[in-house]
Protein backbone atom coordinates (compact mmCIF):
# COMPACT_ATOMS: atom_id res chain seq x y z
CA UNK A 1 0.00 0.00 0.00
CA UNK A 2 1.36 3.55 -0.95
CA UNK A 3 1.10 6.16 1.72
CA UNK A 4 -0.04 9.43 0.31
CA UNK A 5 1.72 12.61 0.98
CA UNK A 6 -0.08 15.78 1.38
CA UNK A 7 -0.58 18.32 -1.30
CA UNK A 8 -0.17 22.18 -1.51
CA UNK A 9 -2.66 23.61 0.60
CA UNK A 10 -5.94 24.43 -0.98
CA UNK A 11 -4.88 28.02 -1.26
CA UNK A 12 -1.73 27.48 -2.53
CA UNK A 13 -3.36 25.19 -5.07
CA UNK A 14 -5.77 27.64 -5.75
CA UNK A 15 -4.18 31.32 -5.96
CA UNK A 16 -5.83 34.86 -6.28
CA UNK A 17 -5.76 36.30 -2.93
CA UNK A 18 -7.83 35.32 0.39
CA UNK A 19 -11.34 35.79 -1.12
CA UNK A 20 -9.83 33.85 -4.80
CA UNK A 21 -8.70 31.02 -2.68
CA UNK A 22 -11.85 31.08 -0.07
CA UNK A 23 -13.86 30.79 -2.42
CA UNK A 24 -11.66 28.16 -5.00
CA UNK A 25 -11.31 25.98 -1.92
CA UNK A 26 -14.28 26.15 0.03
CA UNK A 27 -17.37 27.83 -1.31
CA UNK A 28 -17.08 26.99 -4.75
CA UNK A 29 -16.97 23.67 -4.49
CA UNK A 30 -18.87 23.67 -1.98
CA UNK A 31 -22.15 25.59 -3.80
CA UNK A 32 -21.63 23.24 -7.08
CA UNK A 33 -22.03 20.09 -4.36
CA UNK A 34 -25.09 21.68 -2.96
CA UNK A 35 -27.01 22.89 -6.56
CA UNK A 36 -25.99 20.42 -9.35
CA UNK A 37 -27.97 17.45 -7.74
CA UNK A 38 -31.65 19.26 -7.70
CA UNK A 39 -30.05 21.05 -11.12
CA UNK A 40 -30.27 17.61 -12.51
CA UNK A 41 -33.29 16.68 -11.90
CA UNK A 42 -34.84 20.20 -12.67
CA UNK A 43 -33.21 19.26 -16.05
CA UNK A 44 -35.26 15.98 -16.54
CA UNK A 45 -38.30 17.79 -14.97
CA UNK A 46 -38.39 20.78 -17.60
CA UNK A 47 -38.18 18.34 -20.43
CA UNK A 48 -40.78 16.18 -19.61
CA UNK A 49 -43.71 17.29 -17.65
CA UNK A 50 -43.09 20.30 -18.88
CA UNK A 51 -42.73 20.52 -22.95
CA UNK A 52 -39.11 22.40 -22.49
CA UNK A 53 -40.32 25.77 -20.61
CA UNK A 54 -38.60 26.78 -17.85
CA UNK A 55 -41.13 29.33 -18.07
CA UNK A 56 -44.19 27.12 -18.00
CA UNK A 57 -42.24 25.95 -14.65
CA UNK A 58 -41.80 29.38 -13.34
CA UNK A 59 -45.07 30.11 -13.98
CA UNK A 60 -47.05 26.70 -12.19
CA UNK A 61 -44.84 26.84 -9.59
CA UNK A 62 -46.01 25.45 -6.16
CA UNK A 63 -43.75 24.04 -3.66
CA UNK A 64 -46.34 21.21 -3.78
CA UNK A 65 -46.62 20.66 -6.65
CA UNK A 66 -42.54 20.63 -7.25
CA UNK A 67 -42.46 17.93 -4.19
CA UNK A 68 -45.24 15.93 -6.26
CA UNK A 69 -43.61 15.34 -9.20
CA UNK A 70 -39.79 14.72 -7.90
CA UNK A 71 -38.99 11.06 -8.13
CA UNK A 72 -37.91 9.41 -5.11
CA UNK A 73 -35.06 6.77 -4.95
CA UNK A 74 -35.75 3.18 -5.52
CA UNK A 75 -34.65 -0.14 -5.33
CA UNK A 76 -35.14 -1.05 -8.91
CA UNK A 77 -33.28 1.85 -9.94
CA UNK A 78 -30.14 0.55 -8.05
CA UNK A 79 -30.48 -2.98 -9.64
CA UNK A 80 -30.82 -1.28 -12.87
CA UNK A 81 -27.50 1.00 -12.65
CA UNK A 82 -25.28 -1.86 -10.55
CA UNK A 83 -26.41 -4.22 -13.77
CA UNK A 84 -25.51 -1.81 -16.66
CA UNK A 85 -22.15 -1.34 -14.51
CA UNK A 86 -21.67 -4.70 -13.89
CA UNK A 87 -22.41 -5.71 -17.50
CA UNK A 88 -19.72 -3.02 -18.79
CA UNK A 89 -17.01 -4.30 -16.35
CA UNK A 90 -17.49 -7.39 -17.68
CA UNK A 91 -17.00 -6.87 -21.29
CA UNK A 92 -14.33 -4.66 -20.07
CA UNK A 93 -12.18 -7.38 -18.85
CA UNK A 94 -13.46 -10.18 -20.98
CA UNK A 95 -13.53 -9.27 -24.40
CA UNK A 96 -10.11 -9.23 -25.99
CA UNK A 97 -8.05 -5.87 -26.43
CA UNK A 98 -4.88 -4.42 -27.24
CA UNK A 99 -3.04 -3.85 -23.72
CA UNK A 100 -1.42 -0.02 -23.87
CA UNK A 101 -0.24 2.67 -20.96
CA UNK A 102 -1.23 6.09 -20.53
CA UNK A 103 0.32 8.89 -20.52
CA UNK A 104 3.43 9.54 -17.73
CA UNK A 105 1.90 10.63 -14.64
CA UNK A 106 3.08 13.45 -12.74
CA UNK A 107 4.51 10.44 -10.82
CA UNK A 108 6.27 9.22 -13.15
CA UNK A 109 3.45 6.06 -13.20
CA UNK A 110 1.80 4.96 -16.23
CA UNK A 111 -1.97 3.44 -15.87
CA UNK A 112 -2.39 0.09 -18.08
CA UNK A 113 -5.76 0.21 -20.25
CA UNK A 114 -7.45 -2.49 -22.21
CA UNK A 115 -8.37 -1.18 -25.92
CA UNK A 116 -11.19 -3.04 -26.54
CA UNK A 117 -13.86 -0.09 -26.83
CA UNK A 118 -15.20 -0.91 -30.19
CA UNK A 119 -16.15 -3.97 -29.45
CA UNK A 120 -17.70 -3.32 -26.55
CA UNK A 121 -20.02 -0.83 -28.34
CA UNK A 122 -20.83 -2.96 -30.97
CA UNK A 123 -21.99 -5.84 -28.39
CA UNK A 124 -24.06 -3.12 -26.26
CA UNK A 125 -25.37 -2.12 -29.17
CA UNK A 126 -25.91 -5.42 -31.25
CA UNK A 127 -27.50 -5.87 -27.68
CA UNK A 128 -30.15 -3.63 -27.06
CA UNK A 129 -31.22 -3.40 -30.51
CA UNK A 130 -31.70 -6.69 -31.07
CA UNK A 131 -33.51 -7.38 -27.45
CA UNK A 132 -35.38 -4.84 -28.50
CA UNK A 133 -36.65 -6.26 -32.07
CA UNK A 134 -37.10 -9.56 -30.37
CA UNK A 135 -39.50 -8.23 -27.56
CA UNK A 136 -37.07 -9.10 -24.94
CA UNK A 137 -35.99 -5.58 -23.43
CA UNK A 138 -38.45 -2.13 -23.80
CA UNK A 139 -35.86 0.84 -23.68
CA UNK A 140 -38.84 3.00 -23.86
CA UNK A 141 -39.22 1.70 -19.84
CA UNK A 142 -35.89 3.53 -19.34
CA UNK A 143 -37.40 6.97 -20.64
CA UNK A 144 -40.47 6.47 -18.09
CA UNK A 145 -38.48 5.66 -15.36
CA UNK A 146 -35.73 8.28 -15.83
CA UNK A 147 -36.49 10.25 -12.79
CA UNK A 148 -36.13 7.75 -10.57
CA UNK A 149 -33.12 5.89 -11.88
CA UNK A 150 -31.41 9.89 -12.09
CA UNK A 151 -31.91 10.78 -8.30
CA UNK A 152 -30.81 7.30 -7.32
CA UNK A 153 -27.84 7.79 -9.80
CA UNK A 154 -27.63 11.08 -7.75
CA UNK A 155 -27.78 10.13 -4.45
CA UNK A 156 -25.33 6.78 -4.90
CA UNK A 157 -22.46 8.79 -7.00
CA UNK A 158 -22.64 11.35 -3.49
CA UNK A 159 -21.89 8.05 -1.18
CA UNK A 160 -19.55 6.57 -3.50
CA UNK A 161 -17.75 9.82 -3.82
CA UNK A 162 -16.79 9.80 -0.37
CA UNK A 163 -15.70 6.51 -0.49
CA UNK A 164 -13.42 7.35 -3.45
CA UNK A 165 -11.91 9.46 -0.87
CA UNK A 166 -11.69 7.43 1.66
CA UNK A 167 -9.53 4.99 -0.29
CA UNK A 168 -7.67 7.57 -1.90
CA UNK A 169 -6.71 8.49 2.18
CA UNK A 170 -6.55 4.75 3.23
CA UNK A 171 -5.31 2.85 0.45
CA UNK A 172 -4.47 4.28 -2.62
CA UNK A 173 -3.38 2.89 -6.03
CA UNK A 174 -0.41 4.55 -6.72
CA UNK A 175 1.68 7.60 -6.15
CA UNK A 176 -0.09 10.00 -7.94
CA UNK A 177 -2.67 11.59 -4.99
CA UNK A 178 -3.41 14.63 -3.53
CA UNK A 179 -4.24 15.67 0.28
CA UNK A 180 -4.81 18.95 0.92
CA UNK A 181 -5.77 20.62 4.58
CA UNK A 182 -9.68 20.77 3.29
CA UNK A 183 -11.92 18.06 2.81
CA UNK A 184 -14.32 20.18 0.73
CA UNK A 185 -11.58 20.15 -1.56
CA UNK A 186 -10.42 16.89 -1.55
CA UNK A 187 -14.03 15.18 -1.97
CA UNK A 188 -14.84 17.81 -5.05
CA UNK A 189 -11.67 17.18 -6.83
CA UNK A 190 -10.58 14.05 -5.75
CA UNK A 191 -7.74 12.11 -4.07
CA UNK A 192 -6.22 9.85 -6.52
CA UNK A 193 -5.41 10.38 -10.16
CA UNK A 194 -5.95 7.02 -11.63
CA UNK A 195 -7.43 4.93 -8.93
CA UNK A 196 -7.68 0.75 -9.70
CA UNK A 197 -10.30 -1.47 -8.55
CA UNK A 198 -12.13 -5.04 -9.47
CA UNK A 199 -8.89 -5.22 -12.21
CA UNK A 200 -9.62 -2.22 -14.23
CA UNK A 201 -8.96 1.55 -14.33
CA UNK A 202 -11.95 3.19 -12.68
CA UNK A 203 -11.71 6.18 -14.84
CA UNK A 204 -12.04 4.00 -17.99
CA UNK A 205 -14.72 1.73 -16.45
CA UNK A 206 -16.75 4.89 -15.33
CA UNK A 207 -16.04 7.33 -17.64
CA UNK A 208 -15.69 5.62 -21.05
CA UNK A 209 -18.28 2.45 -20.64
CA UNK A 210 -20.71 3.55 -17.88
CA UNK A 211 -21.09 6.93 -18.97
CA UNK A 212 -20.29 7.83 -22.21
CA UNK A 213 -21.47 3.78 -23.58
CA UNK A 214 -24.86 4.77 -21.11
CA UNK A 215 -25.38 7.85 -22.88
CA UNK A 216 -24.94 6.18 -26.89
CA UNK A 217 -28.02 3.79 -24.72
CA UNK A 218 -29.96 6.58 -23.79
CA UNK A 219 -30.32 7.80 -26.49
CA UNK A 220 -31.80 4.93 -28.20
CA UNK A 221 -34.15 4.56 -25.14
CA UNK A 222 -35.26 8.53 -26.28
CA UNK A 223 -35.74 6.93 -30.11
CA UNK A 224 -37.55 3.91 -28.59
CA UNK A 225 -40.14 5.91 -26.44
CA UNK A 226 -40.90 7.98 -29.38
CA UNK A 227 -41.57 5.41 -32.00
CA UNK A 228 -44.24 3.86 -29.07
CA UNK A 229 -45.76 7.20 -28.54
CA UNK A 230 -46.06 8.18 -32.38
CA UNK A 231 -45.63 4.89 -34.72
CA UNK A 232 -42.15 6.35 -35.83
CA UNK A 233 -39.31 7.90 -35.73
CA UNK A 234 -39.30 11.75 -36.38
CA UNK A 235 -36.40 13.26 -38.85
CA UNK A 236 -35.70 15.31 -35.85
CA UNK A 237 -35.28 12.75 -33.35
CA UNK A 238 -33.40 10.63 -35.77
CA UNK A 239 -30.64 13.38 -36.72
CA UNK A 240 -29.94 14.40 -33.29
CA UNK A 241 -29.75 10.63 -32.33
CA UNK A 242 -27.43 9.56 -35.33
CA UNK A 243 -25.45 12.19 -35.11
CA UNK A 244 -24.61 11.38 -31.27
CA UNK A 245 -24.44 7.70 -31.74
CA UNK A 246 -22.11 8.34 -34.34
CA UNK A 247 -19.84 10.76 -32.35
CA UNK A 248 -19.88 8.37 -29.58
CA UNK A 249 -18.47 5.70 -31.46
CA UNK A 250 -15.73 7.74 -32.88
CA UNK A 251 -15.18 8.31 -29.02
CA UNK A 252 -14.73 4.45 -28.90
CA UNK A 253 -12.77 4.38 -32.08
CA UNK A 254 -10.10 6.61 -30.90
CA UNK A 255 -10.57 5.83 -26.70
CA UNK A 256 -6.48 5.28 -26.87
CA UNK A 257 -6.19 9.14 -27.45
CA UNK A 258 -8.89 10.34 -25.24
CA UNK A 259 -6.56 8.55 -22.28
CA UNK A 260 -4.37 11.63 -23.11
CA UNK A 261 -6.87 13.99 -22.40
CA UNK A 262 -7.67 16.50 -19.87
CA UNK A 263 -10.18 14.61 -17.76
CA UNK A 264 -7.27 11.68 -17.70
CA UNK A 265 -4.36 13.25 -18.09
CA UNK A 266 -4.81 16.00 -15.19
CA UNK A 267 -8.24 15.63 -13.29
CA UNK A 268 -8.55 13.73 -10.15
CA UNK A 269 -10.81 11.15 -9.72
CA UNK A 270 -13.53 13.09 -7.27
CA UNK A 271 -16.97 14.65 -7.30
CA UNK A 272 -16.11 16.85 -10.06
CA UNK A 273 -15.82 14.07 -12.85
CA UNK A 274 -17.43 10.71 -10.66
CA UNK A 275 -20.64 12.44 -9.71
CA UNK A 276 -20.62 14.32 -13.18
CA UNK A 277 -20.23 11.13 -15.02
CA UNK A 278 -22.97 9.16 -13.40
CA UNK A 279 -25.51 11.83 -13.03
CA UNK A 280 -24.80 15.23 -15.36
CA UNK A 281 -23.95 13.37 -18.48
CA UNK A 282 -27.20 11.28 -18.58
CA UNK A 283 -29.24 14.34 -17.60
CA UNK A 284 -27.71 17.62 -19.48
CA UNK A 285 -25.73 15.77 -22.35
CA UNK A 286 -29.07 13.63 -23.55
CA UNK A 287 -31.30 16.77 -22.93
CA UNK A 288 -31.79 18.38 -26.37
CA UNK A 289 -32.69 15.16 -27.52
CA UNK A 290 -35.16 14.21 -24.63
CA UNK A 291 -36.83 17.54 -25.66
CA UNK A 292 -37.93 15.88 -28.64
CA UNK A 293 -39.04 13.03 -27.18
CA UNK A 294 -42.67 13.84 -26.84
CA UNK A 295 -42.89 16.99 -29.47
CA UNK A 296 -45.52 17.27 -32.19
CA UNK A 297 -43.95 19.09 -34.92
CA UNK A 298 -41.04 17.87 -36.91
CA UNK A 299 -38.47 19.28 -39.37
CA UNK A 300 -38.11 18.18 -43.13
CA UNK A 301 -36.19 15.36 -44.70
CA UNK A 302 -34.26 18.38 -46.62
CA UNK A 303 -33.46 20.13 -43.29
CA UNK A 304 -32.20 16.70 -41.78
CA UNK A 305 -30.16 16.29 -44.52
CA UNK A 306 -28.94 19.42 -44.58
CA UNK A 307 -28.22 19.25 -40.57
CA UNK A 308 -26.54 15.66 -41.08
CA UNK A 309 -23.93 16.92 -43.38
CA UNK A 310 -23.08 19.54 -41.45
CA UNK A 311 -22.71 17.32 -38.04
CA UNK A 312 -21.07 14.43 -39.61
CA UNK A 313 -18.64 17.35 -41.07
CA UNK A 314 -17.72 18.50 -37.71
CA UNK A 315 -16.83 14.75 -36.71
CA UNK A 316 -14.84 14.05 -39.52
CA UNK A 317 -12.81 17.44 -38.98
CA UNK A 318 -12.97 16.70 -35.08
CA UNK A 319 -11.39 13.08 -35.42
CA UNK A 320 -8.92 14.40 -38.21
CA UNK A 321 -7.66 16.73 -35.70
CA UNK A 322 -7.50 14.56 -32.87
CA UNK A 323 -5.59 11.63 -35.03
CA UNK A 324 -3.01 14.47 -36.77
CA UNK A 325 -1.83 14.83 -33.12
CA UNK A 326 -2.23 10.78 -32.16
CA UNK A 327 0.27 9.77 -35.21
CA UNK A 328 2.79 12.56 -34.76
CA UNK A 329 3.05 11.00 -30.81
CA UNK A 330 2.99 7.41 -31.87
CA UNK A 331 5.94 8.27 -35.16
CA UNK A 332 7.58 10.51 -32.56
CA UNK A 333 7.20 12.86 -35.83
CA UNK A 334 8.28 10.75 -38.41
CA UNK A 335 4.84 11.40 -40.46
CA UNK A 336 3.77 13.98 -42.44
CA UNK A 337 0.72 17.10 -41.87
CA UNK A 338 -0.86 18.21 -44.65
CA UNK A 339 1.51 16.44 -46.53
CA UNK A 340 4.36 18.58 -45.04
CA UNK A 341 6.72 17.31 -42.20
CA UNK A 342 5.62 18.21 -39.04
CA UNK A 343 6.83 21.41 -36.95
CA UNK A 344 7.86 20.40 -33.79
CA UNK A 345 8.93 21.32 -30.62
CA UNK A 346 10.44 19.24 -27.88
CA UNK A 347 9.61 20.34 -24.59
CA UNK A 348 11.22 18.85 -21.64
CA UNK A 349 9.96 18.46 -18.24
CA UNK A 350 10.44 16.61 -14.92
CA UNK A 351 8.48 14.06 -12.79
CA UNK A 352 7.39 14.46 -9.62
CA UNK A 353 10.52 11.60 -9.10
CA UNK A 354 13.21 13.99 -10.53
CA UNK A 355 13.16 12.34 -13.93
CA UNK A 356 13.94 14.77 -16.54
CA UNK A 357 11.39 13.33 -19.96
CA UNK A 358 10.58 14.90 -22.73
CA UNK A 359 7.39 15.82 -25.19
CA UNK A 360 6.83 16.82 -28.60
CA UNK A 361 4.57 19.62 -29.03
CA UNK A 362 3.01 19.87 -33.08
CA UNK A 363 2.91 23.28 -34.01
CA UNK A 364 1.39 22.44 -37.50
CA UNK A 365 -1.73 21.16 -38.98
CA UNK A 366 -4.85 21.93 -37.23
CA UNK A 367 -2.60 22.83 -34.04
CA UNK A 368 -1.26 26.01 -35.41
CA UNK A 369 -4.35 27.04 -36.23
CA UNK A 370 -5.48 27.48 -32.44
CA UNK A 371 -3.73 25.37 -29.48
CA UNK A 372 -6.96 23.68 -29.33
CA UNK A 373 -8.63 23.43 -32.14
CA UNK A 374 -10.73 20.02 -31.86
CA UNK A 375 -12.71 22.18 -29.78
CA UNK A 376 -14.25 24.42 -31.97
CA UNK A 377 -15.40 21.20 -34.09
CA UNK A 378 -16.80 19.81 -30.58
CA UNK A 379 -18.98 23.19 -30.38
CA UNK A 380 -20.23 22.55 -33.79
CA UNK A 381 -21.43 19.39 -33.54
CA UNK A 382 -23.27 19.60 -29.93
CA UNK A 383 -24.79 22.77 -32.04
CA UNK A 384 -25.59 20.53 -34.92
CA UNK A 385 -27.27 17.60 -32.80
CA UNK A 386 -29.57 20.30 -31.33
CA UNK A 387 -30.83 22.38 -34.31
CA UNK A 388 -33.50 19.36 -34.86
CA UNK A 389 -34.97 20.72 -31.64
CA UNK A 390 -35.31 24.69 -33.27
CA UNK A 391 -34.64 28.00 -31.65
CA UNK A 392 -38.64 28.54 -29.78
CA UNK A 393 -37.00 27.08 -25.98
CA UNK A 394 -33.67 27.86 -24.71
CA UNK A 395 -33.46 24.73 -22.61
CA UNK A 396 -32.07 22.35 -25.41
CA UNK A 397 -29.32 24.76 -25.83
CA UNK A 398 -28.47 24.25 -22.58
CA UNK A 399 -25.26 21.51 -23.22
CA UNK A 400 -23.96 23.68 -26.09
CA UNK A 401 -23.78 26.86 -23.52
CA UNK A 402 -22.18 24.42 -20.57
CA UNK A 403 -19.71 22.75 -23.09
CA UNK A 404 -18.73 26.64 -24.58
CA UNK A 405 -17.82 27.51 -20.42
CA UNK A 406 -16.14 23.89 -20.00
CA UNK A 407 -14.32 23.74 -23.06
CA UNK A 408 -13.02 27.59 -22.76
CA UNK A 409 -12.14 27.30 -18.97
CA UNK A 410 -10.66 23.62 -20.03
CA UNK A 411 -8.79 25.20 -22.44
CA UNK A 412 -7.48 27.90 -20.10
CA UNK A 413 -6.77 25.55 -17.92
CA UNK A 414 -4.43 23.58 -20.23
CA UNK A 415 -2.56 26.19 -20.79
CA UNK A 416 -1.63 26.95 -17.31
CA UNK A 417 -0.44 23.67 -16.73
CA UNK A 418 1.29 23.44 -19.72
CA UNK A 419 2.92 26.76 -18.78
CA UNK A 420 4.02 25.30 -15.60
CA UNK A 421 4.98 22.11 -16.64
CA UNK A 422 7.45 22.98 -20.02
CA UNK A 423 8.25 26.70 -18.90
CA UNK A 424 10.27 28.74 -21.57
CA UNK A 425 9.72 25.22 -24.04
CA UNK A 426 5.92 26.33 -23.88
CA UNK A 427 6.31 30.24 -24.49
CA UNK A 428 7.98 28.50 -28.05
CA UNK A 429 5.30 26.91 -28.20
CA UNK A 430 2.84 29.63 -27.81
CA UNK A 431 4.55 31.81 -30.26
CA UNK A 432 3.74 29.27 -33.35
CA UNK A 433 0.27 28.25 -32.49
CA UNK A 434 -0.54 31.99 -30.69
CA UNK A 435 -4.38 31.40 -30.23
CA UNK A 436 -6.11 29.32 -27.65
CA UNK A 437 -9.30 27.96 -29.42
CA UNK A 438 -10.97 30.43 -31.63
CA UNK A 439 -8.23 32.13 -34.62
CA UNK A 440 -8.19 35.89 -34.08
CA UNK A 441 -10.75 35.87 -31.06
CA UNK A 442 -9.02 34.20 -28.27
Amino acid sequence: MTTPTPSKSWAEANPGGLFGSVFRGWIQPTLVIALTPPLAVLFWLWATEFDGSVLAFIQQFSVQGLLDLWPSPSWWAVGVIAAWTAVQWLLLVAVPGKKALGPVTPAGEQPPYTLNGVACWAITHVAVVGGTMMGWIRPALIYDRFGEILWTSILLSLVICALLYVKGRVAPTGKDTSISANPIWDYWNGVELHPRMFGVELKQLINCRVSMMGWSVLLLCWAHKQIELTGSLHWAMGVSVGLQVVYLFKFFWWEDGYFRSLDITHDRFGYYLFWGLMAWVPSLYTLATMCLVERTTDISPAVAIAIAIFGLASIAVNYAADRQRQVVRATNGDTTVFGKPPVLIEASYTTEDGEERTSILLASGYWAISRHFNYIAELALAAAWTLPAGFGLLLPWSYVIFLTILLTDRARRDDVRCANKYGADWEKYTAVAKWKMIPGVW
